[in-house]
């Protein structure tokens, strides 16, 4: 039987540091650190940085970087990695780079982590030539855990004895990243959070992957499932000018579907010729997209949360212009947390 959610939605932000047109690579970073502060004086609860390699259209490949600089200019929000793709590292440095920032920022860190390449499989051969398989991504997780909190590994193991420094009265929370059910009955099997990525899955599985989660969660590094959704949504004052911005958003994805990538084009130059299969595929996505005011925007995600059985929704937002993704995030606040 589905529970009655009885707690106030929460409300995190996922940003990607999309390269725009006509601007340079470096201003997409600087944005991110404007966007982290703007959505901290906006009362959301967390905000989590992305982790792609050689993709023209997203520019955060540094996550740990990124994260320090926005534990430097805030003093509340949460701060994560959505996610550290764990297969291309040794757990045990993930472990000192978390435990440093949770020392510039205690009791703030989230340690996201997924299993995809987040680039193509030449560029992740480049970044780890003897990339861990598939198979192994269950012990990196436990071993990522160990060293993250301070407990040792069982006797035989070659890092027992060995401790992620430095240490603290705090430790990093580590999520179990996914867009399938093996993310989530891996994080309900170890007892672990976990965020499904509806904005990369179009929803597709989410429902099926969070009963599982919450059917098959066993206490572990937490004591009862702890779950979130991650979406794309756009907000804007009217609905044509939200449908109107949303066109830089469709654009990306429509040439995506083609293998073509680059930076967000301005939504006054975002429309080309699509071909009749693409058109199918347009309304469909226009269909499914998260687009509107405030209010109609929060209704879709307080029925989407109702729905999953989840508390915290984290947003993704894409615009060509950094004042069109702020002002979104401050219509969604207004609608859901004041």
């Amino acid at each position: 039987m589905l529970k009655t959610m009885t707690n106030k939605l929460k409300l995190s932000v996922l940003d990607q540091s999309v390269n725009s047109a006509g601007r340079g690579q470096d201003a997409s970073i600087r944005n991110t650190l404007a966007l982290a502060q703007h959505c901290e004086a906006l009362g959301y609860e967390r905000f989590w940085v992305s982790e792609h390699h050689h993709l023209p259209t997203i520019v955060g490949t540094a996550p740990e970087v990124l994260m320090a600089a926005i534990a430097a200019r805030t003093q509340r929000i949460r701060i994560g990695s959505a996610g550290v793709m764990l297969p291309h590292y040794a757990p045990y440095k993930v472990a000192e780079q978390f435990r440093v920032l949770d020392a510039l920022a205690p009791g703030r860190i989230d340690l996201g982590v997924g299993r995809a390449p987040g680039s193509d499989q030449r560029t992740a051969r480049l970044l780890n030539p003897r990339q861990h398989g598939a198979d192994d991504f269950p012990l990196q997780v436990q071993e990522l855990q160990a060293w993250v909190t301070g407990q040792d590994l069982p006797a035989g193991h070659p890092g027992q004895g060995i401790h992620a420094l430095p240490q603290a009265g705090t430790a990093p929370q580590i999520w179990m990243l996914g867009s399938s059910d093996y993310g989530a009955q891996l994080a309900a099997h170890l007892g672990l959070p976990y965020a499904f990525a509806w904005f990369i899955s179009d929803g597709q599985g989410a429902a099926q992957a969070m009963a599982l989660y919450h059917r098959l969660f066993r206490p572990g590094v937490i004591d009862k499932p702890l779950g979130a959704v991650c979406v794309s949504a756009l907000v804007a004052d009217t609905e044509a000018e939200a449908w109107h911005l949303f066109k830089s958003r469709e654009r990306a994805r429509m040439d995506r579907n083609l293998g073509r990538f680059g930076p967000l084009l301005p939504p006054d130059q975002a429309d080309r010729d699509y071909t009749p299969q693409e058109q199918v595929a347009l309304a469909e996505l226009r269909r499914n997209a998260i687009v509107g005011t405030g209010p109609q925007v929060s209704a879709r995600l307080l029925a989407l949360a109702e729905e999953l059985q989840v508390d915290e929704m984290v947003v993704v937002t894409w615009t060509w212009e950094p004042e069109a993704q702020r002002r979104s995030y401050e219509l969604l606040a207004n609608a859901i947390l004041s």
